[in-house]
């Protein structure tokens, strides 16, 4: 259950930092509730008060992260001129975010997309809203001329998230440097110049 405002206790809170301090270097699997009690300073018990379970914790700590980095990539997009441009924005800060957070990056990409509740959990409602946070600024883009007409909004929002994510797989998975800048302009350069060469 999401809570927010006053709604949100202090103990509650403290749970959702530890384990998302946690994850910065550690496998969800390898965190025990133990540990996240004693890095947010309270009792054991009190994460069966506010969570059904330590999945149910993970869930909140990716509905917290995936709001935070939705309003971050909005911001970065608001003063961009070109649904191209804005695209591009949103491609960096995706690529960004995933080699800044590791760990986390590697359990959203290979676990938890595998577990079915995943998909009835606030957290993915927000991943979906950053779908459609996409999809507008492409049909905003055919709207007003700037992306060709015959393309389907969906595919190319499909083609682009999927994009973004194998272009930094390997790299999360074997902990290679992935450099965000040329992968961007590689990216963008394909999806909006094409590979036919000129």
């Amino acid at each position: 259950m999401r809570h927010s405002g006053n709604t949100n206790p202090p103990g509650r809170q403290k749970l959702i930092k530890a384990l998302s301090t946690l994850l910065k270097t550690k496998h969800f699997q390898a965190i025990t509730t133990a540990e996240i009690a004693a890095t947010a300073g309270v009792t054991e018990g009190l994460i069966y008060k506010y969570f059904k379970d330590k999945q149910d914790l993970l869930y909140q700590v990716l509905y917290e992260h995936f709001t935070a980095f939705l309003l971050e990539v909005k911001q970065r997009m608001a003063p961009a001129e070109t649904a191209v441009d804005k695209v591009e924005i949103l491609i960096r800060s995706s690529l960004k975010s995933y080699t800044e957070n590791r760990v986390f990056a590697r359990m959203l990409l290979l676990e938890v997309r595998s577990t079915p509740a995943y998909f009835a959990t606030d957290a993915y409602g927000v991943a979906r809203g950053f779908a459609r946070t996409l999809r507008g600024v492409i049909e905003d883009g055919i709207a007003r001329g700037e992306i060709d007409r015959r393309i389907d909004p969906l595919l190319l929002t499909k083609c682009i998230l999927g994009s973004i994510e194998h272009a930094c797989l390997g790299e999360i998975l074997f902990s290679r440097q992935l450099d965000v800048d040329s992968t961007t302009a590689t990216l963008s350069h394909i999806l909006f110049h094409g590979v036919r060469a000129q």
